[in-house]
């Protein structure tokens, strides 16, 4: 008898959810929206009733091995996730809840850390068994596996690499409440606001000058060998280089992989943080492989369906 698996990622505007068979086949994916109002009180709900009613569709119920979320939060091992800002939640026992609302077998992680696994599983990261990844988007997250599974920490903070004091001269606050954290010059507006002090501390010419300006926008300039975008290039390189080589000092990986909207530069991204990585890492670990996330917006799914394999 074939066996399947729910995948779930719980977003702030809406919820993927896909239909796995136990050998990582994604068979159906689709989506529905994230209810936040009084406290994303109709979330779980929300999740339980479209697979109960994809299992009967399917005519699985009776083969479903459990299911896998992953959420936008700490969530520790026994599956309390204290603290989801961007959908309202406090504090909640995630797997007990979906448990009790499905009748399945729940498996719950962080977003971050359950696209890491993803990866490592069917995406970039292919292959191995000890992974740190950076997904470089509106912030930065991240997720460290260690000998195939999730390192989660006592508190389910455990790769939060956008929240690495780097910048020990930032005046600004982060959102997390505390000044210089990686996030603020590595996601896609802290590229955005970096690169807008370069140009109005400089009078060189740039391409972006006078134009709107994104983080794509910026990596296009680097291409076209803009001096300015460059710099801001190298900022970014410089900065990520730097929190890469604290972590490998302590992980040891075998691999990094860069996600998020902002890897969509390429090549140039990834040789931009090399460079810088390089010149900081400890010496064994300068053999680490870098590579580019491939599951873009699925990684979510694939990852909380591997939780529970």
């Amino acid at each position: 008898m074939k066996k399947y698996i729910f995948g779930v990622d719980l977003g702030g505007t809406s919820v993927k959810l896909g239909l796995f068979d136990k050998d990582g086949k994604l068979i159906e994916k689709w989506e529905i929206p994230t209810r936040k109002e009084e406290n994303g009180k109709y979330i779980l709900e929300d999740i339980a009733q479209t697979i109960l009613k994809k299992a009967k569709e399917k005519k699985i119920s009776e083969e479903i091995i459990g299911i896998g979320i992953g959420v936008p939060g700490p969530v520790r091992e026994d599956g309390v996730v204290k603290g989801c800002v961007n959908i309202g939640w406090e504090e909640i026992n995630v797997t007990e809840e979906l448990e009790k609302k499905t009748g399945y077998p729940v498996k719950a992680g962080n977003d971050a850390n359950v696209a890491a696994l993803g990866e490592l599983w069917q995406g970039g990261g292919k292959g191995f068994q000890n992974l740190v990844m950076v997904t470089l988007g509106t912030g930065v997250g991240g997720g460290i596996i260690l000998n195939g599974k999730i390192l989660a920490g006592v508190n389910g903070a455990a790769g939060e690499i956008g929240h690495m004091p780097v910048v020990y001269e930032e005046t600004e606050y982060c959102n997390c409440g505390k000044k210089g954290c990686l996030e603020q010059v590595a996601s896609a507006s802290g590229i955005v606001k970096e690169m807008k002090k370069i140009l109005a501390s400089s009078t060189k010419d740039s391409v972006l000058r006078d134009q709107q300006i994104s983080a794509k926008a910026v990596f296009d300039a680097i291409k076209e060998k803009d001096e300015l975008a460059q710099e801001a290039g190298e900022r970014l390189g410089k900065y990520l280089g730097i929190a890469l080589a604290h972590i490998t000092a302590v992980i040891d990986p075998e691999i990094i992989v860069i996600g998020g909207g902002v890897s969509k530069a390429g090549d140039v991204l990834l040789e931009l943080i090399q460079k810088y990585y390089m010149e900081k890492a400890f010496l064994p670990s300068r053999s680490v492989k870098f590579a580019l996330a491939t599951l873009e917006n699925d990684a979510g799914i694939y990852g909380a369906a591997k939780l529970v394999l």
